[in-house]
């Protein structure tokens, strides 16, 4: 072989040498962006799962109104209610302002009926804190199940007024006051949901963002009930500054008073009547919602210029409890109570506003946490309540 052969086969060797390099390196940088394109679609642990959940559209009470009735999924949550936004909105806020601080043996302390020490459990678990939730012990044994399978420390207490020192929300601020008392890196953080209106802003950067967007801005009411007040408060506020005429309607469960307020301007309801009350806080099987007294969220819509709240609708727990049974058997939706009392109001928001409207409520969780209360047949027999689904929407 002459020079200028060994010369044409060097030459073909080194081009193959570059040109393996170069498919090496390219095949490398597809694979890295392959990665980066999976780990882009990839969430930040529990927390990355919380919020942007669906809106649905509730087909047996939209075409039976004409109107477009939708219910944002919150129960899609990771912890199964719409609370999951508040817990992690509130934790997060007191860890930037030095409140709480991961694996240094904080703990998270609160008073609620179930749904938001579910939540904050949840999130003290993912990140590095101690929870301890009070409430009251009438509420759905399950509750406490779940709260106890997330670590925390569960205490029950007989129901009673706020004014009584023993009242759920009232003990958990003392043992939060007790935790962190004589030591400066033991902190015991009480959330505080019904007065603290970093509650409402959570709804109001979350809840009511996504929303509006869903809906295209195309909304002509919405429908919520209050416990603490938040999430009607948050997404009020947000939607009535971005569209104009939009009706803001509270579900309110039988026996508590907020709707007569609403409506006639005095905190009262009939249950509360001396001689008719069974219970100390809302006389109601529906869990949650309903209160005889103004928290600070709630009362942040009552301003002395204007209410944003526009009507209120009582909801009976009869009317509950057909509600859920109809939604599971013709949509199959399994709800929670409170979510029951919010399609209620919105079938009958519907029937007023007449066809072509588009109602939005919340869907703030689902039956699995109301087996032996609200989805417990002997319960509502004992009750006097219905069981079944009623025949058509006449019933309400």
């Amino acid at each position: 072989m002459d020079n200028r052969a060994h010369i044409c086969v060097a030459a073909a060797v080194a081009t193959t040498a570059v040109l393996y390099q170069w498919w090496r390196v390219v095949h490398r940088r597809q694979g890295r962006q392959q990665t980066n394109a999976r780990s882009a679609g990839a969430v930040n642990g529990v927390a990355g799962l919380i919020g942007n959940t669906p809106l649905m559209r509730i087909n047996s009470l939209s075409e039976a109104t004409g109107c477009e009735i939708l219910g944002k999924a919150e129960f899609l949550n990771p912890g199964g209610s719409s609370k999951d936004r508040v817990a992690l909105f509130l934790v997060e806020q007191a860890e930037a302002e030095g409140q709480l601080e991961p694996h240094r043996g904080n703990c998270i302390f609160e008073g609620t009926s179930g749904s938001t020490g579910i939540s904050l459990a949840m999130v003290a678990r993912a990140k590095g804190y101690n929870c301890h939730i009070v409430m009251p012990s009438d509420q759905a044994i399950e509750k406490s199940q779940l709260l106890e399978r997330y670590g925390a420390t569960v205490e029950r207490v007989p129901p009673c007024s706020i004014v009584d020192e023993d009242h759920f929300v009232n003990v958990a601020r003392r043992r939060a006051a007790e935790f962190g008392a004589g030591t400066k890196q033991q902190r015991g953080y009480f959330v505080d949901q019904f007065e603290n209106p970093r509650n409402a802003e959570a709804h109001f950067c979350t809840t009511g963002p996504e929303i509006l967007q869903q809906t295209y801005g195309c909304i002509d009411a919405f429908v919520h009930g209050s416990g603490t007040g938040g999430t009607i408060a948050g997404v009020t506020r947000y939607l009535k500054r971005h569209v104009p005429g939009l009706r803001s309607i509270l579900a309110d469960p039988q026996g508590s008073g907020l709707a007569n307020k609403i409506n006639h301007g005095v905190l009262f309801a009939n249950t509360e009547r001396e001689g008719t009350r069974r219970r100390q806080q809302v006389d109601s099987l529906v869990e949650g919602v309903g209160l005889n007294r103004l928290t600070r969220n709630f009362a942040s819509l009552l301003r002395t210029d204007a209410c944003l709240l526009d009507s209120a609708e009582t909801v009976s727990d009869a009317d509950a409890v057909r509600m859920s049974r109809w939604l599971m058997a013709h949509d199959g939706l399994f709800i929670g109570s409170s979510a029951a009392i919010n399609c209620v109001a919105a079938l009958r928001v519907a029937r007023q506003l007449g066809p072509g409207h588009t109602i939005v409520t919340v869907l703030a969780d689902g039956g699995q946490r109301h087996l032996t209360r609200f989805w417990c047949d002997s319960v509502l027999t004992a009750r006097g309540l219905p069981t079944t689904a009623p025949a058509s929407l006449d019933a309400f």
